[in-house]
């Protein structure tokens, strides 16, 4: 990791909680926000302008701020108690029913795949999907990466799948999973095409051997942190910028043909307003739009869009496939998987792949 580009690279991470506390001047935050913006493009930062980024993000991140962050969150956590289960329908299981104006289903018309006709186009470009060399060439000796895309929740999930992957005999020996995602680095950062994401992504490539353009599907699961207006609000707001983020993904991996979206896990024990419900639950929609307008035809979107699996359920009530969250699926937040929640989503993942007619004939080891 070069230090040029990533001399404070933990400015990425704060949580937006803290940057909103006042122990602050006006004056230096705006100073502070300079630098972060000029670090998020790569730019080259001064030693004094570093130690100034470092001393005020002590400030922001010091016992003080941490105590009256703990405090808010007692405040909510004690408004908001943890409950089993929200009493709202899993979207695969509405159909055509409505969740407050909008019809259920992961696909138009209630329904949970997709057209044929969409769905032709996505097995066509699985067997265009082949082992490219680090110039994006085809080769036997090439490689086929599956990059994921997205925030901490992301990237924690992403490690349980790459590791349960790895023990799979019927994998593609020429196919690697990626993890992409990044702690902190929700939808609304990344829809940013200078976002310091993108170059991160590049390094952890390059470190294991591979180039953007070998990168041809990518699993996205994104949300945005602190959500508070009613729906579809946020959701609309979500889907905006998962489109700019669809968007650098093609600009910086120039053969990415899939892209499979996944949206929040249940979030009815969250300890904080992070992402809450029903925000989690509605991320769905932002998701099932995108997708409903590219098989519409009215997209400007080049990849070929799609479902991963979908991981809401009603909490303890569950779902009819036996899906259920409990509280030991998540951590102390409520809001995070916990390891034995991150298996779960990984299984899902490596089910999905393997048994998608999108995804098998790339994704799977061929007899």
């Amino acid at each position: 990791m070069s230090p040029r580009r990533y001399p404070f690279a933990l400015i990425c991470l704060l949580p937006l909680v803290l940057l909103a506390q006042q122990s602050v001047s006006p004056e230096d935050r705006k100073r502070f926000e300079e630098i972060k913006g000029r670090h998020d493009r790569g730019e080259q930062i001064s030693p004094e302008d570093q130690a100034f980024a470092m001393r005020i993000m002590r400030i922001l991140n010091g016992p003080a701020n941490q105590k009256a962050n703990q405090e808010r969150n007692a405040e909510y956590a004690k408004a908001h108690p943890p409950h089993d289960s929200l009493g709202v329908v899993p979207l695969t299981e509405l159909g055509t029913g409505l969740y407050k104006g909008e019809e259920g289903g992961l696909y138009p018309g209630g329904s949970n795949t997709p057209p044929a006709r969409h769905l032709a186009v996505g097995v066509k470009l699985a067997h265009e999907i082949v082992p490219l060399d680090q110039d994006g060439k085809p080769s036997p000796d090439g490689r086929i990466v599956l990059l994921t895309t997205g925030m901490s929740n992301t990237t924690m999930e992403s490690q349980a799948f790459v590791k349960l992957a790895s023990g799979d005999p019927d994998l593609n020996p020429r196919m690697v999973i990626l993890d992409g995602a990044q702690g902190g680095q929700t939808a609304h950062v990344i829809a940013k095409p200078e976002a310091n994401y993108w170059k991160v992504d590049e390094d952890r490539l390059a470190q294991a051997g591979l180039s953007p353009k070998q990168v041809q599907a990518v699993w996205l699961k994104q949300a945005n942190g602190g959500p508070t207006e009613p729906f579809p609000v946020e959701a609309k707001k979500l889907e905006e910028d998962i489109r700019a983020d669809i968007k650098n993904l093609t600009a910086h991996f120039p053969n990415l043909k899939q892209v499979f979206l996944s949206s929040r896990i249940y979030a009815g024990y969250a300890s904080t307003p992070l992402n809450p419900e029903p925000h989690a639950y509605e991320t769905a929609f932002a998701d099932k739009w995108l997708i409903a307008e590219q098989i519409a035809g009215k997209s400007d979107l080049n990849p070929w869009l799609a479902w991963g699996p979908y991981l809401w359920t009603d909490g303890m009530k569950g779902r009819q496939d036996g899906l259920i969250w409990t509280r030991e699926d998540v951590g102390a937040d409520g809001t995070h998987p916990s390891d034995q929640g991150r298996m779960k989503v990984a299984k899902l993942l490596l089910a999905f792949f393997k048994s998608d007619p999108a995804t098998r004939p790339w994704f799977v080891k061929s007899k």
